[in-house]
């Protein structure tokens, strides 16, 4: 066996040292773990995951009731809560109306006067749901008006001018809300009150919903619109009797926005009803201990 020379002894015993050190500064790896990067080199991100911008936000809006022919059939409804009377019926056909108009005669505006349209319910024609709600027409040739069903109330539509009843000699007014006698609504304040709440939240993201399907150009127009919207329903609802303490007007015209927005997004479907929380059970407290030594 050939012996190696001192000098090239120290070179081979250099090399094997420098080996030895190189694998004592490689770390630990335990099998399945991620390879160690080598200073300065980047890591990949851990697989499905993605460093792009977040999706967007999208709009949903709030769960609302929209109101059906049962929510007036059979009440008393009256102009702004105290002129007039009507009363929405079922007949053998489908549904009527009957109704007493408030007004005054045509040659003298300071003389009040009363034109019934009917001593019974007079047949009304359905329109479908051009603004979400149920829409009819009452067929009255001397004043035919066209009416949105609310919740609890209805609003009319047309005709956009009072009716002069040529017979009655006698201008009446039907525009504006038919609902319930505002003094029977004091007690129910509150119920107004929260669900005019509940009505404004889902105006608010409908709109954002609406804005998200559209340009900019039409995002403006929609801007305008909903600003009309306020100016209107200050307009109908100002001669609502208490409506500066009760609200009702605004809460049924801003629950009506909320059903048109719905329509105008596609949502056919109706809110389920929440589901009731379980009832917990009972707990049994102690007896009392006695005051008294037994």
């Amino acid at each position: 066996m050939r012996q190696l020379t001192p000098p090239v002894l120290c070179l081979a015993l250099l090399v094997l040292a420098g080996a030895s050190v190189s694998a004592r500064a490689q770390p630990l790896q335990l099998p399945g773990a991620q390879p160690f990067n080598a200073p300065g080199a980047q890591q990949s991100a851990p697989h499905g995951t993605s460093s792009g911008p977040a999706a967007p936000r999208v709009h949903t809006m709030p769960a609302i009731k929209v109101a059906g022919e049962e929510a007036i059939v059979g009440r008393t409804l009256r102009r702004n809560g105290g002129f007039g009377e009507a009363t929405f019926e079922k007949t053998a056909t489908g549904y009527g109306l009957k109704l007493n108009a408030e007004g005054f005669q045509a040659a003298n505006l300071v003389e009040p006067c009363t034109v019934s349209l009917g001593d019974g319910p007079l047949p009304v024609t359905a329109l479908g749901r051009p603004a979400g709600v149920p829409r009819y027409r009452l067929e009255a040739p001397i004043c035919p008006i066209v009416f949105d069903v609310l919740d609890g109330a209805f609003l009319v539509v047309e005709p956009a001018q009072p009716c002069v009843v040529e017979a009655a000699a006698c201008r009446i007014d039907v525009r504006g809300l038919w609902g319930p006698d505002a003094r029977t609504l004091v007690s129910r304040a509150k119920e107004i009150e929260s669900a005019r709440g509940v009505a404004e939240r889902a105006v608010r993201e409908g709109y954002r919903a609406l804005n998200a399907k559209h340009d900019a150009v039409e995002q403006r127009g929609l801007a305008r619109e909903q600003a009309g919207f306020s100016a209107e329903r200050e307009t109908i609802c100002r001669d609502f009797q208490r409506e500066g303490s009760l609200g009702f007007c605004g809460a049924r015209l801003t629950e009506a926005r909320a059903a048109s927005i719905r329509a105008r997004l596609g949502i056919t479907s109706e809110p389920k009803p929440p589901r009731p929380k379980p009832a917990r059970p009972a707990v049994a407290k102690p007896a009392p201990l006695p005051l008294t030594p037994q």
